[in-house]
């Protein structure tokens, strides 16, 4: 077993310190173990893996070993699951919990597919659902291992149905909770309501993150100063400037640097499409137009990429000192019992997060279409699920 953080002790650290804790949002196809290893490297206090189907992790070890990696220095991390009945996400929450210091239960996703099946945004209107989920892990677990969940304001016209619902998962033990500042049916334009995170803190005793609209450190200052809030969580922001709570306003060269050694040495642990997206956003800052374009259709050759680095900034990678991946051993005879010990191995044997390059990353690719980038609709993009959208 990992040596694990206790996550609860890095609120109060924060707390003692009269600050917060700087987190990296979970994000499906990006919040991957090189990624994360990145951000803790330039000022980030805790890491999400990204979100994880709960009953395909149960079910399926190809997906296991798909969407959860992880090393001796993973830590702090949480691992995020999408579930929707208490089994599968304590199941789940068994398997890894040698490897992460906790879990988390998201409940903020707005996409359509997921609210059909019953997963995201459409638990906000079950909160007893949510609370037998996190009690039932809670209950199961450590008590120094960290069991959260991440939540949107529930309507605009009334803040008391939120706070009530909060209280209510609060009550089941949990150990902090996230909740975004937007509603499950506005997008990006609508600001992010930051007079309600602060009620909502205000209004409950367990730690509170805020999330939503950080693309800056001085934004997260800002939620920080008007919410009170134990943690601020970026995702779009960290995206596109991995170093931006330490205080850079685009991403720094060293950044890219840093990437370009981490993926070197991971090399086949991290999907070319992963290390070519990631570049694509870090560098967005610094290219001109027409070198974006360039660089943004380099969809299919590394070395392609890798030359092109080279030209332009004279960056090159080199060895690093990213650790090893640890080789996980899931133990699935506990989700066996619990299903009659039915085959594990199922249809979703082949469930990847990386199936599809995504909206975002297209709309990076299409510049040469500058009308339809701009009529791009982020809502449906599911790298954005459980975040800023």
């Amino acid at each position: 077993m990992k040596t694990k953080t206790d996550i609860q002790e890095l609120f109060e650290t924060a707390r003692r310190g009269q600050t917060y804790l700087k987190i990296c949002a979970p994000m499906v196809r990006y919040s991957k173990l090189e990624f994360r290893n990145l951000v803790r490297s330039f000022g980030t206090d805790l890491t999400f893996t990204s979100m994880i189907m709960a009953d395909s992790f149960c079910q399926s070890e190809k997906a296991r070993q798909n969407e959860f990696t992880t090393n001796e220095h993973d830590t702090p991390v949480i691992a995020q699951f999408a579930a929707k009945n208490s089994v599968d996400l304590l199941s789940a929450s068994e398997m890894v919990f040698p490897y992460v210091d906790g879990v988390d239960l998201n409940c903020g996703c707005p996409q359509r597919w997921a609210m059909a099946d019953g997963y995201g945004s459409a638990l906000l209107k079950n909160p007893e659902l949510i609370a037998d989920m996190l009690g039932t892990v809670r209950r199961n677990l450590p008590s120094t291992f960290s069991v959260s969940v991440k939540v949107r304001l529930l309507n605009k016209g009334s803040l008391a149905k939120t706070i009530d619902m909060c209280q209510k998962l609060q009550s089941c033990g949990i150990t902090f909770i996230t909740v975004h500042g937007r509603t499950p049916a506005e997008k990006t334009n609508v600001p992010v309501d930051k007079e309600a995170l602060k009620q909502i803190k205000s209004s409950l005793q367990v730690p509170v993150v805020a999330n939503g609209d950080v693309f800056h450190l001085r934004d997260a200052d800002e939620m920080f100063r008007i919410t009170k809030c134990d943690g601020v969580m970026a995702a779009r922001g960290m995206l596109s400037n991995p170093a931006l709570f330490a205080g850079y306003d685009q991403t720094p060269t060293e950044c890219i640097q840093r990437w370009l050694d981490v993926t070197k040495q991971a090399d086949t642990d991290i999907t070319y499409q992963a290390m070519h997206h990631h570049l694509t956003f870090m560098a967005e800052s610094i290219l001109t137009r027409q070198q974006r374009i360039v660089f943004n259709n380099l969809t299919r050759d590394k070395l392609k990429v890798l030359d092109f680095l080279q030209d332009q900034f004279q960056l090159e990678a080199k060895a690093c000192d990213h650790p090893k991946k640890i080789n996980c051993i899931f133990d699935e005879e506990l989700y066996r019992s619990r299903k009659g010990n039915a085959k594990t191995v199922c249809a979703n044997d082949s469930y990847s997060s990386e199936s599809t390059d995504g909206a975002f990353f297209k709309s990076k690719v299409d510049v040469l279409d500058e009308e339809v980038a701009s009529d791009v609709d982020l809502t449906e993009f599911n790298l954005f699920e459980n975040d800023e959208i």
